[in-house]
């Protein structure tokens, strides 16, 4: 956590209730991404975010300091995700998983390789969005927020040897929706 965290928490204990803006401004991207990795539906993860927050701001007095701020606000965002699930008892896959906004392209050079690299994130994102909402979850945490395994385990309720084993399984299971997926992509332009 940073010191800085922890003055927004103290402020908003004392009662100012404005200080909690810039908590949520901090973490509310990722807050989404995340909820939108597990439950793959923009509304439904915009409503499980807004939860969140309430959630972390009605029990912004129960956290401790025990672990980082942001494994405590990505546990939040996780357990509720996770009750929303079991409401809905269905994943609902018709949306995509980024959408990414448009960059200045200054030359041809550049933009194919801009392109080139959208499609490589959008083919692994459409590749993570396939899987079940723990794996997409963990990958996320784990690979584009750079957590610790120690992290990682204290936000999703698990030790930091089955944070391994289930990383593991989770990297098998991508391995193989990735080669499922872009082989015929590969196949197709050779043809």
């Amino acid at each position: 956590m940073t010191t800085n965290d922890q003055h927004y928490i103290n402020l908003v204990l004392d009662g100012d209730a404005n200080a909690f803006t810039s908590l949520v401004n901090r973490y509310k991207n990722m807050v989404f991404t995340l909820t939108l990795r597990m439950l793959k539906n923009r509304e439904e993860a915009e409503e499980v975010a807004q939860d969140t927050f309430i959630k972390m701001y009605k029990s912004l007095n129960k956290f401790k300091g025990d672990s980082k701020f942001s494994t405590w606000v990505y546990r939040i965002a996780y357990n509720t995700s996770l009750d929303r699930l079991k409401k809905n008892k269905k994943y609902i896959n018709n949306v995509a998983i980024d959408e990414y906004t448009e960059q200045h392209i200054k030359t041809l050079g550049n933009a194919l390789d801009i392109i080139e690299n959208k499609e490589k994130q959008q083919a692994i994102q459409r590749c993570i969005s396939l899987l079940s909402a723990d794996d997409s979850f963990l990958l996320t945490l784990y690979y584009f927020e750079e957590q610790t395994l120690e992290e990682i385990s204290v936000a999703m309720g698990l030790t930091p040897n089955n944070v391994k084993v289930k990383l593991f399984r989770s990297r098998k299971r991508l391995a193989k929706i990735l080669q499922n997926q872009l082989e015929p992509e590969i196949i197709e332009q050779y043809e």
